[in-house]
């Protein structure tokens, strides 16, 4: 009970402060209705428990899952079932993290289906696959991080040129949305898993971020190359209202039921498939271990199920609302404003945040301070969903003008930042781009993009996600920096005296 109880607070203290942005904006800028603010509140209740549950299904069942797995794939040293293995687990993990299930299922709305949710799903898994399998090589062979990330982008760049406006958005927002709170604990786990069977230490800590980087490129790369060599070309966008906008409370949520048992039970079952099987033929597990992990799973389940119920049947639609309202008043400033503070206190409030912060103060033994880590954080990705509402309102601004010289700036670092940085600052994007950024804040942009005059949904809509995974790879690069130069300085002192 003492995970739970702990989960249940570090979720609650991350969804209070858009709680409270939104009572905040009831009472002075946004005229919502009655109906709508208690259907968010109770979405709330139902984001929180099913959160909490998810997870502390993920802590007890799915990240044991992927510990156990990386020496399970490695101590046999046959390159056949790495690759394989990776490929597998890859999809498997992509299409079961409930950020990208959210974004496809979004798409899929406002494209009217002509971009399915399934579609986006397979493409973006297999995309996964790939780079996982590409992952696990770079591990084993101990190829450098930053030449694969550099090869990686560089053909990110070529695709790019050819990428459609509308489906530039969508890559790279798929990209931040398969990283969140699923997928990175999982990959995490499975790199500690194969590195840990390196006899080189230094090695080892080293390899064991950059990952999650590298995976997060094949969903960048699968998106435009289903634009580019296929037949989604001149579709529109349309945000429409929701079917149960107009219901009363307790049917709105009863509705959303059974989709959202559908959608949980196609993001577990994969994943029970594979407990099972390798429990079976690979792992040597205590019963009280098998227990553990079973009870894990179905806590993941449950929790997923609520979510997808909560995040549908009311916490979305005030964000929408939301955004909606601010991009139509004469003063811009409100809807710049509100983004600038929703992404810092989204940010501050992430439970996995302060998880990286004290990582990064453990391993820089103290010369970069968990304080300045947490202020370059917040700052960067307040300023990310701050330049996508800049966007909404200037359609002149395009999302290549904020990625290219972004991904720029973030290449030409990998160069001269210590090498640990740069794993650590790539693999940080998953962490920015957490439940609510991929809910709440992604509401809040369609609903802008769709009501601003001279906006484009499709075009303007997407790219949010895309900025806030972008600015802690830039960020922490940067603290990276500082800290080589205070180590040389320090270096300097002890040999003068």
């Amino acid at each position: 009970m003492n995970i739970l109880s702990e989960k249940l607070r570090e979720v609650f203290f991350s969804v209070l402060p858009v709680t409270f942005i939104v009572i905040l904006l009831k009472f002075t800028l946004i005229p919502l209705d009655g109906i709508q603010i208690v259907k968010f509140l109770a979405g709330t209740v139902f984001v929180v428990f099913g959160l909490t549950l998810f997870l502390t299904g993920v802590d007890l069942g799915i990240t044991p899952l992927g510990e156990h797995l990386g020496p399970a794939i490695t101590k046999r040293n046959k390159l056949w079932i790495v690759i394989f293995a990776g490929f597998v687990l890859g999809f498997f993990i992509s299409f079961a993290e409930p950020g990208l299930l959210i974004l496809s299922s979004q798409i899929d709305t406002i494209t009217s289906g002509a971009v399915s949710s399934l579609k986006i799903l397979v493409v973006v898994s297999l995309g996964i696959a790939v780079m996982m399998v590409l992952g696990f090589l770079r591990m084993l062979f101990n190829l450098p991080l930053y030449i694969i990330l550099n090869i990686c982008y560089f053909i990110i760049l070529l695709l790019g040129i050819k990428t459609s406006p509308e489906f530039l958005g969508i890559a790279f927002d798929a990209s931040g949305s398969t990283t969140g709170v699923l997928a990175v604990p999982f990959i995490l786990a499975l790199s500690l898993g194969i590195t840990s069977r390196k006899k080189d230490s230094k090695s080892s800590e080293k390899d064991s971020f950059g990952l999650v980087s590298i995976v997060s490129v094949g969903a960048v790369m699968s998106v435009m190359l289903i634009n580019v060599f296929g037949s989604n070309h001149n579709f529109t966008g349309e945000l429409k209202a929701g079917a149960a906008s107009n219901m009363p409370v307790i049917e709105t949520f009863a509705k959303m039921a059974p989709d959202a048992f559908k959608d949980s039970i196609v993001a577990f079952f994969p994943l029970v498939v594979i407990f099972i099987v390798m429990n079976v033929f690979a792992f040597s597990l205590s019963s009280r271990e098998r227990r553990k992990m079973s009870f894990g799973f179905i806590y993941g389940f449950i929790g997923l199920f609520l979510f997808f119920i909560g995040v549908n049947a009311g916490f979305m639609e005030i964000g929408t609302v939301s955004g909606s309202y601010l991009a139509t008043m004469d003063n811009g400033f409100f809807l710049v404003a509100t983004g600038f503070v929703l992404g810092v206190v989204t940010i501050l409030a992430e439970p996995a945040v302060h998880v990286l912060t004290h990582q990064i103060e453990t391993v820089t033994a103290g010369y970069v301070r968990k304080k300045s880590v947490l202020f370059a954080l917040s700052s960067g990705v307040g300023l990310a969903v701050a330049l996508s509402m800049i966007r909404i309102l200037v359609p002149q601004i395009q999302l290549w003008h904020y990625l290219l010289p972004g991904y720029a700036l973030a290449l030409a670092l990998t160069f001269i930042v210590p090498k640990l940085f740069v794993g650590i600052a790539f693999d940080a994007g998953g962490v920015a781009t957490g439940p609510i950024t991929a809910t709440f804040i992604l509401a809040f942009t369609h609903g802008a993009a769709n009501a601003r005059v001279g906006a484009d949904l499709l075009v303007d809509g997407f790219g949010m996600i895309a900025m806030v995974a972008l600015m802690p790879i830039i960020t922490l690069q940067i603290l990276g920096l500082v800290f080589k130069m205070k180590t040389k300085k320090n270096k300097k002192k002890k040999d003068v005296s």
